[in-house]
This record gives C-alpha cells, structure tokens and sequence, in this order.
C-alpha cells in the first residue's frame, strides 16, 4: 500500500511520509493506490474489541508500520482515557441508533483519530529517522483543535499551533482550547472564519520561503487536520464497529444493508465511511447532512460546488464551513484519477469560487443523499428527541437526526439508519436551554435534563487561561514565525 497525491504528483510514499508530510508537495491531499477489502464475514469480526478491530482494518493501510508498532499505537490510543469501555457504543433511543463518538478526553469525535495520532506521527518520525521535529499546524471549526492538542501536548519532537474563529466556536470550545496546557502547543484566535483559516494554513504548507525557513530550524510543517490521512484511516474503524453492535445486538443479521447519517463540515468523517463502504461494509446510502452553510447538499443535488454564497455562524459552529477540504479525495474517484480534470476543479475553485460536474461524473454522487437543518430545526430536534426519550444530542447530531428524517420521510426505506452523534450535549448547552439563561449553561444544563457533567467539563472553570493571541488572516503567517522564533 502507497499514497499518492490526489493532483498527479509523479511520486508514491509510504503511510509513515504520508503522515509525516501532511500534504503532498503539490498541495493535493494523499489517498491510497488502492482500497483493501475487509470480509465482514470473518471469524474474528463479531468477537474483535474495538482495539482488536482497528489493528485489522488499519493494518493495510500503514503497511509499513510493523505489527507491534501498530499494536502500540492502539494500545496507548483507546484505553482508559475515554470513559466508555466500548469506546465508540451504539446506543438505540426510540426506533434511532445513535454511535456515540464523544467520550474521549475532548467530548468530540475527533479524539477517535488525535487519539492515536500522536503516536503513529512519532513511530513514523523514527522509521523515517528524520532529524526535525514536526509543527503541527492545524485550522479548526471548534473541535479539531482541542482535541489535537490534548493529543500533542508535551509529545516530543513535536510543536501544535492551532488557529480557530475567534466568533466562531462556542464558549466551551473556546475555552477548551485557551486552558490546554503543554509546553508546545500554541492556539491563536483569528479575526475572519474556518474557510480563511484554513485557507492560510495550505497557503503555509505550500509557502516555499517558509518551509526553508523551518529547515534551516531543524523543523517541518506536518497537519492534524482529516486532510492528513492519519486522521482519515483511524475513523474508517468505528464505522465498522457501529455495524458489529449492531449485529451483536440482533437489531440486524450479518450481511444486512444500513444506512449512516453524518453531520458534515469539512467532509472527512463521511469520507472514512464512504471508504468503509468501499471496503465492504455494506452501507446502502451515506446521508451528508449540512447546516445553513449547505454547499455540500446543492453539490450532492446538482453537481455544482458553488462557495460564493454568504458565510453563517450558526448554532452548530463545527459544520461552519464552505470550503470542504475532503471533498477532493472524492473527486479523485470521481473523475477516476484524471488528475488534469481534478486540478481544473481546483483551480476553478480558487478563481471562480464554484465547479461543475458533468452528467456522466454525476453518476458517482448516487451513493449519496444530501440535506440540511436551519438554525430553529436543530432546536426544534434537539428539544423532541428529549421529550420524547428523555435522550440529549448535540447540535450536530441533531442536524443528521433531522437529514436521515428527510431522508427517510423521501425513500421510505426499511433499512436501519446509523445516526454519527458527534459531540456531547455539553459542549454546545445553549442550544438545548435556548435563550441565554442567567444562572451557568452546564448547571441548568444538569438541572432540566438530569444528565451527568463530564468531568473535564466542570474542571474548565477553575483552569487558567493560558492562551490569548489574536491576529488578522492576513498576519497568521507572521504569528508562526513568531511563535516558533524563525
């Protein structure tokens, strides 16, 4: 198994410099030659740990990590730290089943990947022998950069500087991250939104000045964001462990069709179960489900991918987002890896601000089913799940719950549906309260629903605040140089 980059470079590497690198030389992002195949009818599927089963559908794709160092990084990734023994539990509320993904350190999904991050970075800094410590360098909708952080912190050889919407986060989020302590992680709230922020960060990537820069200072930039692809592989394994539960539950029998709806930003969370269903999950439709900002659901629906639209804040801040870094790995399939049609998309997207599809590559987007939840629809969801089952979801989730509705309400499938819960009630407490309240968010929180506090959430208000940069966009680059004494 090789990588290559989603834009043509003339160049195959390992898993261990596709991680290291972060992106490809030529700004394209990596995918795998080829997408093995997991037989779900295997004797080990249904008796396999969630551990146990992502060393076996993680292996293919780091073959060049050994068995005992892929092991390791399993083993220091999913244990105690996330306060579920099942890590990523299936839970059936009603007639929905909901994988929750929130009980790691962050209460996000994204500690499932920056979990183990970390240490598949640093094995791969040794098989590499690479002599310069990695600057993670990383955008974030909310999520991302706390978790990534709580990840890196004081790992050595390594330096995290995360930049996030300074109006764009909630104020858990924000706070989350501006308490992380660590000698070498660094967060800057930035005046603009996700999509400039993480514009910035590429344009870093590929700024040639700043990467001699790095190297004449003994550094290299590497991301922790979905678009490096050790992000991207550890979240094609809960996938498979929701439809294991599943089974084990006998709420359906081995080899039956599901579907699975994903609240989608940056589209890598749907991506990893695009590529699970690609290796023989037996998944019927992906359901994309968008907030205000639906880019995504009129790309599904009409093959255009249009940014020029107004940007929201909305309720659910994580899914802020016009820019959807990800989508380029489904183009390479696609347009089948022609690269030239790949790169015109791109650059139309940087010059026009919007792409088209033709007919023929349409065709390709029938796996797919789009939508998406206004701002009052998610409250509206969020406060009927919990009169009807006493049950909190989060905004996010909330926007899948109301998508996989429509989708059921069009189709009329008897197919069970997945609903991907990606963040506790508890990192976004207005949303189920209301209007503001007085008295503490998380209290009344407790208060009305009854539902426990996460530790790390009640020790938020006795940390300091360690963090307080703020710039423009247009001087994120020179707070890099800064920050790490260029």
């Amino acid at each position: 198994m090789k990588y290559k980059s989603t834009r043509g470079l003339n160049e195959e590497v390992t898993a261990s410099q596709a991680i290291l690198n972060g992106l490809a030389a030529d700004g394209g992002l990596y995918i795998p030659t080829q997408i093995p195949r997991y037989e779900i009818t295997n004797q080990r599927f249904l008796n396999n740990t969630y551990q146990e089963l992502a060393f076996d559908i993680m292996k293919p794709f780091l073959e060049d990590f050994s068995e005992k160092e892929l092991k390791s990084c399993i083993v220091q990734a999913y244990d105690e730290k996330f306060t579920n023994e099942l890590i990523a539990p299936i839970k059936k509320i009603g007639s929905d089943y909901y994988l929750e993904l929130f009980h790691g350190p962050t209460l996000a999904f994204k500690d499932m990947a920056l979990s183990i991050l970390p240490y598949l970075m640093t094995t791969s800094l040794k098989k590499q022998k690479i002599k310069e410590d990695v600057v993670i360098l990383t955008a974030t909708s909310g999520d991302t950069g706390k978790a990534a952080m709580e990840g890196f912190s004081d790992v050595t050889h390594t330096k995290i500087i995360v930049f996030y919407p300074k109006e764009g986060v909630s104020a858990i989020q924000e706070r989350q991250m501006l308490t992380q302590k660590g000698e070498n992680t660094f967060v800057v709230g930035i005046n603009g939104n996700f999509d400039e922020a993480q514009t910035a960060v590429k344009e870093m990537f590929n700024d040639k000045e700043l990467n001699q820069l790095l190297a004449n200072n003994k550094l290299r930039f590497s991301s922790a964001n979905s678009i490096n692809i050790g992000r991207l592989v550890p979240q094609i394994v809960y996938y498979f462990y929701a439809y294991q539960q599943l089974v084990l539950s006998k709420e359906i029998t081995l080899g039956d069709k599901i579907n699975v709806s994903v609240p989608t930003g940056n589209f890598g969370n749907i991506l990893a179960a695009y590529y699970a269903k690609k290796m023989g999950l037996p998944i019927e439709t992906l359901i994309c489900a968008s907030n205000k900002n639906n880019v995504l659901t009129e790309f599904f629906k009409t093959g255009t991918y249009d940014k020029n639209r107004d940007f929201f804040v909305t309720n659910s801040p994580s899914m802020d987002i016009l820019i959807s870094s990800n989508l380029e790995r489904l183009l390479a399939t696609i347009t089948k890896g022609n690269t030239q049609r790949l790169n015109r998309f791109m650059s139309d997207l940087d010059v026009q601000g919007s792409y088209s599809l033709e007919q023929d590559e349409q065709k390709e987007l029938l796996e797919f089913y789009s939508g998406f939840a206004t701002e009052s629809e998610i409250e509206t969801v969020v406060k009927a799940v919990f009169e009807a089952d006493k049950y909190v979801i989060d905004p996010h989730t909330a926007v899948a719950k109301k998508v996989a509705e429509d989708h059921q309400k069009e189709t009329n499938t008897p197919l069970k549906t997945v609903i991907v819960s990606t963040a506790s009630p508890y990192k976004f407490p207005a949303v189920f309260l209301g209007e503001q309240v007085d008295t503490d968010e998380v209290e009344k929180l407790h208060e009305l629903t009854g539902l426990e506090i996460p530790k790390s959430v009640l020790e938020l208000v006795d940390l300091p605040i360690l963090h307080d940069r703020v710039v423009n966009v247009s001087d994120m680059k020179q707070s890099v140089v800064s920050i790490l004494s260029l």
